[in-house]
This record gives structure tokens, C-alpha cells and sequence, in this order.
């Protein structure tokens, strides 16, 4: 049923964004088609999920809002393959660190928005470090995804009926150093600054926020 559900879903949905929308999408050919991965993309609106779920080639899960998780729409998203995560503790979730865990031991693909929240009227804020140091501990590659013309959907119930110029850019795989036991806070925010870049290279100039052309990018990750 959770693949059925994923399938039909992204079925309309590429539907939708075809008969309403500009809809591009470059790159697909960078998404590893197996091995654990973590997806990092920037996030402008309610859209985001059902659009990389629409645009990459890959069953892809997601952390979610736990405030969404009401009534039949908590039922739907379960099903979809989404895991309610408190916003205010990302990256400090202990079930939701464990699940993301369990799920890239069995080889499944993630999609996490490091910046922790919808930004629609602003370029990319900092990440959270919680991403960083699961893609450290278990050397999981790390997907860098830019999503652009989400932010013009507006409310939820737009997400079926997407207009606009939206694309979706998919750089190439990388993986962070292998660092071997406790790393202090300004270590993780370097390891973060440079999944933020990756993701910045994939935007246009006017969403790279705080990773624009005088951020620094921290220790190159390996290829």
C-alpha cells in the first residue's frame, strides 16, 4: 500500500505540474539508484516534498512538520513515507535521528531541508548541523538539491493546482570526511556551510541568502 500510494501520488502530481506549471528538471542522472543517501534540498513551500518526490527518479522519504500529521492527512503522509519531526528539535529528535538511521542501513533515500523550515521570502539560511553529522556518522553520500519558483504556489491547498516558473536542479553526489569521534560545534558548522554551498550551486544568484559569493565553504567534502 505505502508504494502504491507513493506512485499514484507522484503520478498526479507530475500531471499537475505539466498542465499547470513550467516545470524543469536537470540532473536526474546525478541520483544514485542505490546505497543509502540523504537528500538536502533548500525549502520554499508546502509543495517541495511532492515535488522531489514528482522530479527524482527514486523512492524518496521525508521528515515532516508533526503539526501536519492530523486527522487522514497524518495517515496520507505516513503512507507516502514521511516521519513527523517537532521543527524546534531539529537535530535533536532522538526518534527521528534513529529512524532516518534505520532507514539508510536498508539502503533507502531521505530527503531532508537542512534550513529546518519553509523560507519563501528570503534566500538560504543556515543549515542545521543534526544533517551534517548524520551524513558524518554514517558516511551516507549526500544529494544537493536546489529548488527554485516553488515559493509563487502560496497556501497548501495550491500544492494541487502549481503554477509558475518551478524547477529542480540536482547536483552531483558527494560525501563528508570521515571524522572519527566527538567534533565541536564550529567543526559540524563548517561540515554544514559546505552541504549549504553545494545546495547554493544549484540556485539561481537570488536564493543563495547567506551562501552567496563571500560565504565560506568550509573543508571540501569527498567526491
Amino acid at each position: 500500500m505505502p508504494d502504491k500510494t507513493y506512485a499514484v501520488s507522484n503520478t498526479m502530481m507530475r500531471g499537475a505540474l505539466r498542465l499547470f506549471a513550467n516545470w524543469t528538471v536537470t540532473g536526474t542522472e546525478n541520483v544514485p539508484m542505490s546505497g543509502p543517501l540523504l537528500v538536502a534540498a533548500n525549502h520554499l513551500s508546502n509543495l517541495d516534498p511532492p515535488l522531489l518526490g514528482a522530479s527524482l527518479p527514486r523512492r524518496l522519504n521525508f521528515i515532516a512538520k508533526r503539526g501536519l500529521f492530523k486527522p487522514v492527512i497524518g495517515w496520507f503522509l505516513r503512507t507516502y513515507g514521511a516521519y513527523a519531526l517537532n521543527p524546534e528539535e531539529q537535530g535533536k529528535d532522538i526518534e527521528a535521528l534513529l529512524w532516518m538511521r534505520k532507514l539508510l542501513r536498508e539502503d533507502r533515500a531521505v530527503v531532508v531541508f537542512p534550513e529546518s523550515h519553509r523560507n519563501p521570502d528570503l534566500g538560504l539560511q543556515e543549515g542545521v548541523p543534526g544533517v551534517a553529522l548524520m551524513a558524518v556518522k554514517t558516511q551516507t553520500p549526500i544529494l544537493p538539491v536546489g529548488i527554485a519558483g516553488s515559493e509563487s504556489v502560496g497556501p497548501i491547498w495550491r500544492v494541487a493546482v502549481p503554477t509558475g516558473n518551478i524547477s529542480v536542479t540536482i547536483g552531483e553526489p558527494f560525501t563528508l570526511p570521515d571524522v572519527k569521534g566527538r567534533m565541536e560545534p564550529e567543526q559540524l558548522k563548517e561540515l554544514m556551510d559546505s552541504v549549504m554551498v553545494r545546495i547554493a550551486a544549484c540556485l539561481p544568484e537570488r536564493y543563495h541568502g547567506v551562501y552567496g559569493r563571500n560565504a565560506q565553504p568550509g573543508p571540501e567534502p569527498a567526491t
